[in-house]
């Protein structure tokens, strides 16, 4: 079974059950899936493992990390070749890490604005660092600035634990097939028709200043891309399609919080507990709900 290479903020691996008891009941006869906010892409694997799809198209506003999976999917074997010798040369002692890390970071900085561009081994080796920024940097973080500069610290420890050659041709054997683009969740409404199942998981709506974690591009998601998001979500319910939602429950700490309430009104809207911090403090971190509306 394909896994997340990459660790991601908001990833699903914890709620996979609770989605799956979500899926649509007819979901066998869907001819497409779209994921509009792939991140670590815990549902797009648990999908392509258990269900065949005639088409399936998944898309993120990160370039970076579109360039991970579309990396993966073509030469995986690049791929693993350039993280094994980066993870090989990866010092056990503390001062060693520290440069070690700085000068890849400065490296994968030196490079943004122009991923979209790499091809070949060029675009395998890019794919190859950022995994490893990824399971080197402080909590595993994937963070950039306004810029899109990437600027999370080193994480010091002996073992870093990185995806082995096996675990990316479990990966790439996944995506063959599959639609990797670089798009805005608005550019997938005209692939829906009433065969397709979508599953959006857009940046969750922060329950407090000291949680507004949204920077996975350079580009912030507001109250009015989430209100975007309703109106896209209503439009495509009238095509017949089965859609499902993840998001954050505004009432964990505001009981009067209606937002997602009333952005969904008419759909089913369930909530779920689920492990999150909440704050950035040891003491926010628990048991809190989240929300999954679905349409059917």
């Amino acid at each position: 079974m394909a896994r997340p290479f990459l660790k991601w903020a908001g990833g699903k691996r914890q709620l996979l059950s609770e989605i799956e008891s979500r899926l649509p009941p007819d979901i066998s006869e869907c001819k497409t899936y779209v994921e509009p906010f792939l991140g670590g892409g815990s549902v797009l694997f648990r999908l392509l493992e258990k269900f065949e799809f005639e088409s399936v198209l998944v898309s993120d506003l990160n370039p970076e990390l579109i360039l991970c999976y579309q990396a993966i999917r073509d030469d995986y074997a690049t791929v693993a070749a350039s993280l094994g010798s980066l993870s090989k040369a990866y010092p056990v002692d503390k001062e060693g890490q520290k440069e070690y890390y700085y000068n890849a970071r400065h490296e994968w900085n030196s490079g943004v604005g122009n991923s979209t561009e790499l091809e070949g081994p060029a675009k395998a080796e890019r794919a190859a660092l950022t995994i490893f920024l990824n399971k080197t940097c402080f909590n595993g973080l994937f963070r950039v600035n306004k810029k899109g500069l990437f600027n999370v610290p080193c994480n010091y420890t002996k073992r870093p634990s990185f995806p082995s050659e096996e675990d990316l041709l479990e990966v790439n054997l996944a995506l063959q097939g599959v639609q990797i683009e670089v798009a805005g969740f608005k550019q997938c409404e005209h692939l829906v028709g009433d065969d397709t199942f979508v599953y959006f998981d857009p940046p969750y709506r922060p329950l407090s200043d000291t949680s507004a974690f949204v920077s996975y591009s350079k580009a912030d998601f507001d109250d009015d891309d989430q209100r975007d998001l309703g109106a896209l979500f209503r439009r495509l319910d009238s095509t017949g399609a089965r859609l499902l939602l993840s998001n954050s429950d505004p009432k964990n700490s505001d009981s009067d919080d209606n937002f997602f309430d009333e952005l969904y009104y008419g759909f089913t809207i369930d909530r779920i507990m689920a492990r999150r911090s909440i704050n950035s403090v040891g003491e926010g971190r628990g048991e809190i709900t989240e929300i999954m509306v679905r349409n059917y």
